[in-house]
């Protein structure tokens, strides 16, 4: 690691949509400090094409005021080891020619993990936002590339603080670790009253309506027919009380073709304004396009339920007191149970309906978690600021 240097110069590297999200607000912060600073931190923003959808990526990176990546490497889909792989060998051409002091990777996806090893063999220090984050289940892809990723990192900035806990029983020194707060919640408190100029609720004829609100992509839960289907099932008798809003991931939308589960779905992907009392209450899934930052934060802000098994949604349900099940069996965000609005319902269809049926009864909570406030990418370029001479 760098312990000092004159100047930093530092690879930004985002890959995927939650990404976005996260390194938005550390971007705008060191813009920040550079506007008032002579000791520069010269940042670069890698974008990996890791996203499956290059359209949405261009919406997320407008919506959030993400400045052009200085290069897109591409890498597009494919298998874990094919991913990872292709992300190594074109990042490696990016730190070999721009000479970085430092890269900043964020969560836990492949760009994160591939992006890290290439820097660490390169001697390039690796700052790792988000880190100390576990589930304690190696069968999720995201905790290997937590855990690796924390291994070969040189400063850790935590969420939470049980994430300091498991840094250090990894054997990380506490020096490396810096509790700064949620990137994440940075982004959503900045553009929540942004997001009530979205016109989504009327475009699809939601307003003044009760619903709630799915998101559903992890290949635990889609690539298993018999887990998938038990899930669905589920959801349509928890829709006969409350419909289900279901932004349909494209990886979940190939699995429901594959499997044939179409006829659990109202299918709303060319939006057009519907009635919510009118869809037929044996079937209220309504399925629609997945959507941009601003209409998704402004649908999640006005449902009654969230059904996700997505990290992130659990941290923004717990800020916005919104009740929330995961559709999980752990969960590497477990502030979001403790303080939060959250519970884990695992995939069983009956734990599930019960689950959702108490976080309806439940009355909304607001308890945030400490430094959850919008200021986690301020205390991120205080202590990066640290490393320059």
């Amino acid at each position: 690691m760098n312990e000092g240097v004159f100047f930093m110069k530092l690879l930004n590297v985002a890959g995927a949509r939650p990404n976005f999200m996260k390194v938005a607000p550390i971007i705008e912060a060191i813009e920040s400090y550079n506007n008032s600073n002579s000791k520069k931190i010269e940042q670069l923003l890698i974008h990996t094409g890791q996203h499956y959808d290059q359209n949405m990526s261009r919406l997320f990176f407008h919506e959030l005021g993400i400045p052009e990546p200085y290069v897109n490497l591409e890498v597009g889909s494919a298998s874990h080891a094919e991913q990872t792989a292709e992300i190594m060998k074109r990042f490696e051409k990016i730190c070999v020619s721009e000479r970085p002091t430092h890269i900043l990777v964020v969560g836990d996806v492949n760009s994160t993990i591939a992006c890290s090893l290439v820097a660490s063999k390169l001697r390039i220090s690796v700052i790792h936002v988000e880190a100390g984050l576990r589930s304690f289940d190696r069968s999720m892809p995201e905790e290997i590339n937590r855990v690796l990723t924390d291994a070969i990192s040189d400063i850790l900035f935590t969420t939470e603080e049980s994430a300091k806990e498991n840094l250090c029983n990894e054997g990380k020194s506490e020096k490396n670790i810096y509790f700064v707060g949620n990137v994440m919640i940075d982004t959503l408190l900045k553009h929540k009253e942004k997001a009530k100029t979205s016109n989504v609720l009327n475009r699809i004829g939601l307003q003044g309506s009760r619903y709630a609100l799915l998101t559903l992509h992890r290949p635990s839960n889609v690539d298993d027919k018999k887990i998938f289907t038990q899930i669905l099932e589920a959801l349509l008798l928890i829709g006969k009380d409350t419909p289900i809003i279901f932004p349909i991931h494209p990886r979940s939308l190939m699995k429901v073709i594959e499997y044939g589960l179409e006829k659990y779905f109202n299918w709303m992907l060319y939006e057009r304004s519907f009635s919510v009392s009118g869809i037929n209450e044996n079937n209220r899934i309504i399925a629609i396009q997945p959507q941009g930052y601003l209409d998704f934060l402004q649908l999640l802000s006005n449902s009654v339920l969230v059904l996700t098994d997505s990290g992130g949604i659990q941290e923004e349900t717990t800020v916005l007191g919104i009740p929330c099940v995961t559709l999980r069996e752990n969960t590497e965000r477990p502030i979001t149970i403790t303080k939060g609005t959250n519970v884990l319902a695992g995939t069983d269809r009956d734990n599930i309906v019960r689950a959702a049926a108490s976080q309806l009864s439940s009355p909304k909570m607001n308890l945030v978690p400490p430094l959850w406030d919008g200021k986690a990418s301020e205390r991120i370029v205080d202590v990066l600021k640290c490393f320059i001479k």
